[in-house]
């Protein structure tokens, strides 16, 4: 009754309807907290699958590289080529010197063509196995070679005198830029004249890892992809600033497809540490081309 007279039941009624909106917010945001952590969870196990997944796409590859009779066709060797040996091996494969379409040159992506197949005989099932990959053989069989070019060209195939080759494939050219790509860091360098030079430099302080107690999951996953999205953005804002003939894009596999439309060409790299030796690993393994002997 006195409530009544001085006002207060209305105001107890209001507090009521609050706490009961409160309840439901809350109970809304628990329920968006536990659906984040499970989709964090199925995000690893999914990347698990994959990895399963690909581990036995490699095992069947490895059985379908056998012949009729049971023998496995191996490759005859292979090789990370990076600096001074990819510059030489690559200047040997453009020497080559034949008869009017004694080399075959060929950049195989989907399918087999059959003058690829004819090419290498019965080390086809090694060919497919490497793309997608340029392939360089000649009609003696002295050379049969599989490389995985960083900035391949468009399939073809090709007879000539020589290999058809092109450094703009496997070596940086005047003109070019390179982005390195992580969550917390961004760094662009451009190249001339023999020369890599750091253009622009974008760190940002995102949380790596979440750390017992404080606030929950979901909400640090929340907040880290808000401080990852504000990073590319950042980077996204460095880059145009940069005008060069051809970009590069090396990276995280999580961050690389916010730059995907604007590279000519992307590779996922794993380049740790301060901005300087980070552009210099991301470099190395952008420009690092696998040799398989056939």
């Amino acid at each position: 009754m006195l409530d009544e007279l001085l006002g207060r039941a209305e105001l107890k009624e209001r507090i009521d309807a609050l706490e009961a909106e409160l309840d439901s917010y809350e109970a809304r945001y628990e329920a968006e907290s536990e659906r984040r952590a499970d989709a964090v969870r199925a995000r690893q196990e999914a990347e698990e699958r994959v990895n399963r997944l690909e581990d036995r796409i490699a095992d069947l590859e490895g059985r379908l590289d056998r012949d009729e009779d049971g023998t496995e066709v191996a490759f005859r060797g292979r090789e990370a080529l990076a600096g001074g040996r990819l510059r030489e091996v690559w200047s040997r494969l453009r020497s080559l010197d034949t008869d009017a379409e004694g080399a075959l040159t060929a950049f195989v992506d989907d399918g087999l063509p059959d003058p690829v197949a004819a090419a290498v005989g019965d080390r086809a099932p090694l060919v497919r196995r490497a793309a997608p990959c340029l392939v360089c053989a000649d009609d003696a069989g002295l050379v049969a070679v599989a490389l995985d070019p960083p900035c391949p060209p468009a399939p073809f195939v090709a007879w000539d005198a020589g290999f058809r080759i092109d450094d703009a494939w496997v070596l940086p050219q005047d003109g070019d830029a390179l982005a390195l790509l992580r969550s917390d860091l961004f760094v662009v360098g451009t190249y001339d004249e023999g020369e890599w030079t750091i253009a622009e430099t974008v760190e940002s302080d995102v949380k790596s890892a979440h750390s017992k107690g404080g606030f929950s999951q979901g909400r640090f996953e929340r907040r880290r992809d808000a401080q990852v999205a504000e990073h590319v953005d950042r980077a996204r804002s460095a880059l145009d600033g940069v005008d060069r003939d051809r970009l590069l894009v090396a990276g995280e596999r999580t961050v690389l497809g916010a730059f995907e439309a604007r590279a000519d060409h992307v590779a996922r790299v794993d380049a740790s540490g301060d901005p300087e030796a980070a552009f210099e690993a991301a470099v190395e393994d952008f420009f690092t081309t696998r040799l398989s002997l056939l």
